[in-house]
């Protein structure tokens, strides 16, 4: 099974091929990744990553595997690095061709050479496996392998350090070593019969451009504690593992274990894709299944959550509840969904569930409104998905009830109900909604006061509450009254007459127009606050002014903020974030207006699948190799940006995928 092949000509451009990078996660928030050249050009790229309990979070363990083929006393580089003004190897690219299947692979070949290469993470566990089958060597050929180490946190960078511990241990084909106290040790092994040359040594000021572009500190020191040299010839197989300890039994063993796992998964999913018509869907929802499920994992404490996004997010809040419906109500694995979203309501505090699980927990942040709204919405897709109405009553109802009491009486950052029944939050100095960038400690896009969508889930969350409600037997809950004057508020707040759109936020008496994909959410929501007859104005002017081949806008082009182009450094960045940026995830809230209000429905889901079909089909081999990006720049061609794989990206295109495959 392929699901993405790069040729040859892409291989050999460095401008491209630096650009397109692969990842590989294990299900534990670990992962490892680089460019298709292996030629680190981030900080957070890495072959073994770890998402550690102690000490915690991810940790960049082993950088990079330095492999190169020795034939009569030429050295011909299977990877690369920059080191300042200089490529190492200078000007020597042997990588002919790059595929995703079910793992990255890499052909190498020379006029003597010609290797095959794979790397692949084993689920469940902090080791990274590298297979080398060499299909065509002259007789006297040496595999060389020089491991550098990094060991810092992955937002960090290393430096040469006296303090570094470089004894090694030998084992059987490899070594150990405890690099530092207080981290785990490294365990390093092949497969075949090899020579470990202990050589302790610093290489100093590796260069990674993409951090010199984003404007942060961008060179590092490794340690390489010695050199691994293997005698192949045709037909050889040479595996590789590094580990936090030692591999128990045959590595060839343990690789054909986890390719015959992903095998079976593959197999799974193709079986969800079978329920498509078309050809090209049934790959394209395999493709975005398989990439999604990288997104779904336990932590180090064995919590079910979602990585918001490789390479830096970790496990937020608002994202894990986006996403959890594309990627697990959707995506074959209900279980995990159900288990996510009793774990997260475990967490609910004074009405409010984490923006983001720190990785202290003392310091989990409960800075957002949206979260505790949008658990109503994930709980209404798990019911309408799995129909696991017991659970939700036994499980999840409790922390619903918990959530409206609060959110009615008041609680943290000044969110509370107002006589009208609409919903009120944050000040000048917070940013509790989606849009949350911050320049100077100040936020970018205020939003404090009454924004449209944060009160859009608030009457949603209402009207689920009620049904729930009469369900469970609870009058106390069913909330007739307030309903309707949450609807009447909402119009007589929100709704633009003559315009026929909805603005963005209310607060101190004024209404702020700028047309922005906030509104969307009134149309999209299983329960909407709006007339049927107020639908299609929200949906024709997010279409004309915000939709983009590649999600939508946050900021319409007309307003005078608008900014086209996401990049340059940290404050830079932030300023256009929710400015005009756009975004792959909103894209499930415009279909689903859309299908609502389109009179031809069948019209409708054509245009839909064809731009999904376009999307997939364009960006897949692009930036994040399988995956699809954060954002994407808001002016044309759409420039892919900030993560390589976002976890609601992903899951909003497999929803959206979903909705129009209902059988109406």
């Amino acid at each position: 099974m392929m699901r993405v092949k790069i040729e040859e000509s892409s291989c050999l451009n460095p401008e491209k091929s630096l650009n397109l990078e692969w990842l590989e996660t294990n299900g534990l928030g670990g992962y490892a990744s680089s460019t298709i050249l292996n030629c680190n050009t981030r900080k957070y790229h890495g072959l073994l990553v770890a998402n550690l309990e102690t000490p915690r979070g991810r940790h960049v363990l082993l950088s990079r595997l330095e492999d190169s083929v020795k034939v009569k006393g030429q050295e011909s580089y299977l990877s690369c690095c920059q080191y300042p003004g200089v490529f190492i190897p200078e000007g020597q690219h042997f990588l002919t061709s790059f595929q995703l299947n079910e793992c990255p692979r890499f052909v190498y070949e020379t006029d003597h050479i010609r290797i095959r290469k794979a790397v692949m993470m084993v689920q469940g566990e902090n080791c990274i496996l590298v297979r080398y089958d060499v299909e065509r060597c002259p007789a006297s050929c040496i595999l060389t392998l020089k491991p550098l180490l990094a060991y810092r946190g992955y937002h960090a960078l290393s430096v040469q350090n006296p303090c570094l511990c470089s004894e090694t241990r030998g084992i059987r084909n490899g070594f150990i070593m405890e690099p530092y106290d207080g981290m785990p040790s490294i365990c390093i092994q092949t497969n075949l019969r090899s020579q470990f040359l202990p050589s302790p040594v610093w290489y100093n000021h590796f260069e990674y451009e993409m951090e010199r572009e984003r404007g942060y500190d961008w060179q590092e020191d490794l340690f390489m504690p010695g050199i691994f040299e293997i005698p192949v010839r045709i037909g050889s197989t040479v595996i590789v593992s590094a580990s936090l300890s030692a591999c128990r039994g045959p590595l060839k063993k343990k690789w054909e274990a986890e390719a015959t796992r992903r095998t079976h998964e593959i197999r799974d999913v193709e079986n969800i894709a079978e329920g498509y018509e078309h050809e090209e869907d049934r790959m394209h929802v395999r493709d975005l299944i398989l990439s999604g499920r990288q997104f779904l994992i336990k932590t180090p404490s064995g919590r079910p959550t979602i990585i918001a996004g490789y390479h830096w997010f970790t496990d937020w809040g608002r994202d894990t509840l986006i996403s959890l419906p594309g990627l697990a109500f959707c995506g074959g694995r209900p279980e995990e969904g159900i288990s996510i979203l009793v774990s997260l309501g475990k967490h609910e505090k004074k009405g409010l569930l984490p923006n983001y699980f720190s990785d202290h927990v003392e310091e989990n942040a409960y800075n957002t409104v949206d979260t505790s709204l949008l658990y109503f919405w994930a709980v209404q897709q798990m019911l309408k998905y799995t129909g696991a109405a017991e659970i939700i009553r036994k499980e999840i109802w409790p922390v619903l009830k918990r959530i409206l009491r609060h959110y009615m009486e008041g609680t943290l950052f000044n969110i509370g109900m107002n006589e009208n029944g609409l919903l009120r939050a944050g000040d000048e100095k917070t940013h509790l909604t989606w849009m949350d960038a911050t320049v100077n400690g100040k936020p970018v896009t205020p939003r404090w006061g009454h924004a449209v969508e944060i009160n859009a889930l608030w009457f949603n969350a209402v009207c689920f509450a009620g049904k729930l409600a009469r369900r469970f037997d609870e009058p106390e809950f069913h909330f007739h009254e307030l309903i309707n004057r949450i609807k009447k508020s909402f119009v007589d707040t929100f709704w633009i007459e003559g315009e026929d759109y909805l603005g963005d936020v209310y607060c101190n008496g004024s209404l702020d127009r700028s047309v922005r994909p906030n509104q969307i959410v009134a149309v999209s929501l299983p329960y909407s606050p709006l007339t049927p007859d107020q639908w299609p104005g929200v949906v024709n002017k997010v279409m004309r002014e915000l939709l983009t081949p590649f999600g939508l806008r946050t900021l319409s082009p007309e307003d005078v903020k608008y900014e086209g182009r996401y990049g340059g450094d940290g404050p830079t960045r932030d300023a256009a974030y929710h400015q005009g940026t756009v975004w792959p995830w909103l894209l499930a809230q415009f279909g689903e207006a859309y299908l609502r209000v389109a009179e031809d429905k069948t019209a409708a889901r054509t245009f839909l699948l064809d731009g999904l079909r376009f999307l997939v089909r364009q960006h897949m081999p692009t930036a994040g190799i399988g995956f699809i990006s954060e954002i994407f720049d808001g002016a044309p061609p759409h420039r892919p940006n900030g993560c390589i794989a976002q976890a609601w990206s992903s899951a909003g295109l497999i929803r959206l995928y979903s909705l129009l495959n209902e059988k109406v």
